[in-house]
């Protein structure tokens, strides 16, 4: 790489002295300054991104040269990408060179022929990586997207430009800069836009990094005046504000009024209150917001046992901390890197740490893929004369399987055993996963023998991993033999069938175990509660539509209101999607009405899904999609881009070019009959 960058330092010495006039350069993609450009310069063949980001990082104090370099790459055949020309414009943002700031953009906005290699915004994206408010590039930034707006507006590409405007709300907020991020939701509220959810959530979470913890009530006033029905991401952000600001009991208080007013909450609110109580140290009353979780049928995340292990951890009560991990996993929730940390903490502060400490943190790095790191730890167990016991290796033997190092893995079994410790259910189970999961479909048959020969019968959870493990390795007709070898099947067993099936694309055959499973007559599953589980349904349901078998997929939907589970919007959805895929306009519409009568409140995909349906080529539909559109505005949601285009994509395939852009008038309001359905402000 040195030897490259000084070739290219002599070759830049070579242009200055063949062409000393460069300033063509500082207007890099004008046609005329590439006619006049006859320098020699080819960069090497072998040249990579980061090649060029080191040289640019060089360069960075002489911005003539940087600017140069990166032009000369460009008509010489490279391929710049986002990281390359992210370094170009904060170099060029730092020396305030908005001339060729403004010549760049232009370049980038009108970058058709050939068309830019990634997304226009994605580039902003990574650039809003960089900006952090203890830098004082934050300043050099903002003078490139001021840059950038001016660039849109000149062109009269205001979408562009509110586009963008948009998308920098949200990175202003979680860098610090909230009065940048309110200044702009303020001005688009001039320009007559009507902001969505995700604004006003942004906005909420702007006031509370304000400390300003009333005004967010005003917002959701705000919202109700204009017809948006808040989101549960609005709700979640005023609750987190408030316990960010140190007022997790006022939190809590909200979110239990906000259920009681029959508000969308989501997991996330209940985890910043977890969140909010621990940080304050108030463990008792944090596990009574988990608790009321539980009794709401709220499914605990491992956000929210990571802050509940993080807040005992910290109250040295390590009992109650493993307690809830063990908890955690039984429930099948996957640990992560938080309890790795918090081992560290307690290590350090000179706590003593048992055996069981030590394995939930092997299986916490098994489960990271870092296993080497776990077999390290045990030199430190047993300088603490601590010995490993069955559940060390199992621990241990799995992350090896994880990783598919199957030897290493029966190495450690056979270790294990040496040492006179014999292998429970648990693994065994964890080897035959293992085996199934690498294809080793006969290997696993011959170590259930071993097992049974060893006085251990394989369970249900066996059963379940090795079936599992087999369609995971692309083996699915021997998961299927040794499903059908089963005599006795369990839920588990069949879901993962079902799932295998499903996700090899095996539609037919999972609905039909789905619906011997559903006949299935056999006493002893009705004792044993064999009952399909709603996740099953949706899992076989969505695999139906999916193929287009929607004659099947109906009779799944009846059997499944039939047994008393209510379809959520997801599921209709799915289901009217489908219908119009294959042209059943009038099914599509009779379940959107069954939808409604149940209570059930479509959201914009569904009434999207449907007007694209009402909008296809062979319908003659459009006064009905028009019907669907007024409804649509009338129940408080807002039309989408995708919205948007699927009803001028219709009318446009349907020879009807000139009607579809009438539709959208001149200020970008939507009219179809002569009426404005989205006005902009006109005042001055």
């Amino acid at each position: 790489m040195l030897m490259r960058l000084r070739a290219f330092k002599l070759s830049f010495k070579a242009i200055n002295k063949q062409n000393p006039t460069l300033s063509i350069l500082w207007h890099p993609f004008s046609s005329a300054a590439l006619a006049d450009s006859n320098t020699p310069f080819t960069p090497p063949s072998s040249f990579s991104t980061f090649d060029v980001l080191q040289t640019l990082h060089h360069l960075h104090n002489n911005p003539s040269h940087a600017l140069s370099f990166f032009t000369h790459l460009h008509h010489t055949g490279f391929s710049h990408t986002i990281s390359t020309y992210a370094a170009i414009i904060k170099i060029l943002s730092f020396w305030n060179l908005q001339r060729q700031l403004d010549t760049l953009f232009l370049h980038l906005i009108n970058h058709d022929h050939p068309p830019l290699p990634f997304p226009l915004l994605n580039l902003f994206e990574t650039l809003f990586q960089d900006f952090n408010t203890s830098q004082k590039n934050n300043y050099f930034l903002l003078r490139a997207f001021n840059g950038f707006v001016k660039t849109c507006v000149s062109l009269n590409m205001f979408d562009k430009a509110i586009d963008f405007l948009f998308q920098i709300r949200a990175p202003l907020v979680e860098h610090g800069e909230v009065d940048k991020a309110l200044a702009v939701y303020e001005q688009l509220k001039r320009f007559g836009f009507i902001p969505n959810c995700y604004t006003y959530a942004i906005v909420i979470k702007a006031l509370c990094k304000k400390g300003d913890l009333k005004q967010p009530l005003c917002v959701f006033e705000e919202m109700e005046k204009v017809g948006v029905i808040p989101h549960s991401y609005c709700f979640a952000a005023y609750i987190e504000g408030l316990c960010n600001n140190h007022r997790s009991d006022l939190g809590f208080e909200v979110l239990q009024a906000f259920r009681k007013g029959n508000a969308p909450l989501e997991v996330y609110a209940y985890t910043a209150v977890v969140r909010g109580f621990c940080n304050e140290m108030k463990l008792d009353e944090a596990l009574g917001v988990f608790d009321d979780m539980e009794r709401q049928g709220v499914v605990p995340d491992v956000y929210v046992y990571s802050s509940l292990i993080h807040g005992y951890c910290k109250s040295h009560n390590l009992l109650r901390a493993l307690a809830l991990h063990d908890e955690m996993i039984s429930r099948g929730v996957k640990t992560n890197c938080v309890v790795v940390d918090q081992f560290k903490e307690l290590k350090e502060s000179g706590m003593f740490l048992d055996g069981v400490a030590y394995n939930i943190v092997f299986d916490a790095l098994c489960m990271l893929g870092k296993v080497e790191d776990a077999v390290e730890m045990v030199e430190e167990m047993k300088s603490k004369r601590l010995g490993l016991d069955v559940k060390h290796y199992t621990t241990l033997i799995n992350g090896y399987c994880l990783q598919g190092d199957l030897v290493t893995a029966f190495n450690m079994f056979k270790e294990m055993k040496e040492k006179g410790l014999k292998p429970d259910i648990v693994t065994y189970n964890v080897l035959a996963a293992g085996l199934s999961r690498n294809g080793h479909a006969r290997e696993t048959v011959k170590l259930l023998d071993f097992m049974e020969s060893q006085g251990m019968k394989p369970n249900s959870t066996t059963h379940k991993m090795i079936i599992e493990g087999l369609c995971s390795g692309g083996k699915v007709l021997e998961a299927e033999a040794y499903f059908n070898s089963l005599e006795d099947k369990n839920i588990e067993i069949y879901s993962a069938m079902l799932n295998g099936y499903c996700e090899t694309d095996l539609v037919k055959k999972s609905y039909e175990v789905f619906l011997k499973l559903l006949n299935q007559g056999d006493m002893r599953m009705l004792l044993s509660n064999v009952e399909p589980s709603k996740i099953m349904y949706s899992k076989v349901l969505a695999a139906l539509c999916q193929a287009g078998d929607m004659k099947n997929a109906r009779t799944l939907f009846d059997v499944f209101v039939h047994r008393g589970f209510t379809p959520d919007v997801v599921t209709y959805t799915i289901m009217i999607n489908s219908y119009c895929r294959m042209n059943c306009l009038q099914e599509a519409h009779d379940l959107f009405q069954d939808m409604k009568r149940r209570g059930i409140k479509p959201d914009v995909i569904t009434f999207t899904v449907l007007l694209d349906g009402s909008l296809k080529e062979y319908s003659d539909n459009f006064q009905q999609a028009v019907s669907l559109f007024d409804k649509m505005i009338e129940s408080g949601l807002e039309p989408d881009t995708v919205t948007y285009t699927a009803l001028v994509s219709g009318l446009c395939n349907r020879g009807h070019d000139d009607e579809g852009s009438e539709q959208f008038t001149e200020d970008g309001s939507v009219n179809f009959r002569g009426e404005p359905i989205l006005k902009k402000d006109t005042r001055s």
